[in-house]
């Protein structure tokens, strides 16, 4: 069994990896004009290059490796396989714009792919509702579903600055913990350094102002390919079966919390195009993160709200677990928070803004409090940052 430092070692390596490779792969954005300019649908003011994606890769490339000598486990190179060739298929999107048609039959393929060499799915509900493990016929379709949506739930809170890559390290640190319970110290190795390897990109994300870059869509693909394999490895019978070891924790109930945000604000503004009837795919400024941006909150201060609010779901989850809910009960609170955090902030917000009256004005003072870019402090962070 490895030891703490074999643990934690590659997590350092992904990190010191992403620090490393950020401003050089910045240079080459800039040279070769790799990046995303302003519209009348994106939020930043100036060109910012895009190419974030290959140095959190490049990082979580360097901590895989290096616990692949500590755990010898073939799913880190399978996993490692699948996530450049969605980090080649990203890339090319971020350069060439390629359809969502396309992208959903890739994303297709690299999960079906997954599934077979790994001999895993979305098999096993762990006695919700009264269901065990369930046959391949529904379980192939269930995960491929599951996990495209995942990976465009991720893409899709891409919007303002360290949202989607704050995300996922929370995601990561959250998956670990649970792999640590689960007895599966390969899984939580892998998601510890894929925290590792995010931290220096936000950092930079963030605060950087010449050193910033965004992760674009070949660091979502990637991270969201991530997301999906911690899910997978979490609900199937063969790669958790120590996992019922722990009474009374549901397993589907966990998952779906620590990904609330991003998949219940992906169903939103989905099924509100198709009522619309316009295309799901068609982008536009409904997002949960603009609507923060139009109450007046700043870059840091929504992705700091969004992030509150989805570890809020984690944290009532496991409270509920704690005082002996049931599974299903687990499962109905993350639920009900989920839609009450997505669907129901976003059209109240949108009838305060409508009505311009003293709750429009309470909520506004919220983002004014947390405008972090305003504080004095913010500039020597950003000199800092980019000095590095």
């Amino acid at each position: 069994m490895p030891n703490i430092y074999q643990i934690i070692f590659p997590a350092l390596l992904a990190f010191l990896g992403t620090l490393w490779i950020h401003p050089k792969i910045l240079k080459i954005a800039i040279a070769k004009n790799l990046v995303d300019n302003p519209n009348a649908r994106k939020l930043q003011r100036r060109p910012i290059p895009n190419m974030g994606g290959p140095a959190v890769f490049f990082g979580i490339t360097i901590g895989l490796c290096c616990s692949q000598t500590v755990l010898n486990s073939p799913n880190i190179f399978i996993l490692m396989a699948a996530m450049l060739i969605i980090l080649y298929i990203g890339i090319m999107d971020d350069i060439l714009g390629l359809t969502p048609t396309l992208r959903f039959i890739i994303e297709i393929l690299i999960i079906c792919w997954l599934m077979y060499v790994n001999d895993a799915s979305i098999n096993c509900f762990y006695n919700l509702w009264g269901v065990d493990v369930i046959p391949g016929w529904s379980s192939y379709p269930l995960t491929i579903f599951a996990c495209v949506g995942i990976i465009n739930a991720i893409n899709l809170i891409d919007g303002v600055n360290g949202l989607s890559s704050g995300f996922c390290f929370m995601a990561s640190i959250v998956f670990a913990i649970m792999f640590y319970h689960m007895g599966n110290l390969a899984m939580m190795t892998i998601a510890l350094s894929a925290a590792g390897a995010i931290i220096p990109f936000f950092l930079h994300n963030v605060f950087g102002y010449n050193t910033r870059m965004f992760i674009g869509d070949s660091g979502t693909l990637v991270v969201g390919t991530m997301m999906s394999m911690f899910v997978i490895s979490i609900l199937d019978a063969n790669l958790s079966s120590t996992s019922m070891m722990l009474k009374g924790v549901g397993l589907i109930p966990f998952t779906i919390a620590v990904l609330s945000i991003p998949v219940f604000d992906t169903v939103r503004v989905m099924s509100t195009r198709i009522l619309h009837k316009k295309s799901p795919f068609n982008p536009d400024k409904t997002h949960l993160h603009h609507m923060f941006i139009d109450l007046g909150f700043s870059h840091i201060g929504t992705t700091i709200s969004i992030l509150c609010l989805n570890f809020m779901i984690i944290a009532v989850w496991f409270v509920a677990y704690k005082l002996g809910a049931s599974i299903e009960t687990q499962l109905y609170i993350v639920l009900a928070l989920g839609v009450i955090f997505t669907f129901g902030f976003y059209n109240f917000s949108k009838r305060q803004i409508e009505k311009n009256g003293k709750m429009l004005r309470f909520l506004q003072s919220i983002g004014k409090f947390i405008n972090l870019e305003k504080k004095g402090i913010w500039s020597i962070i950003q000199k800092g940052i980019d000095k590095l």
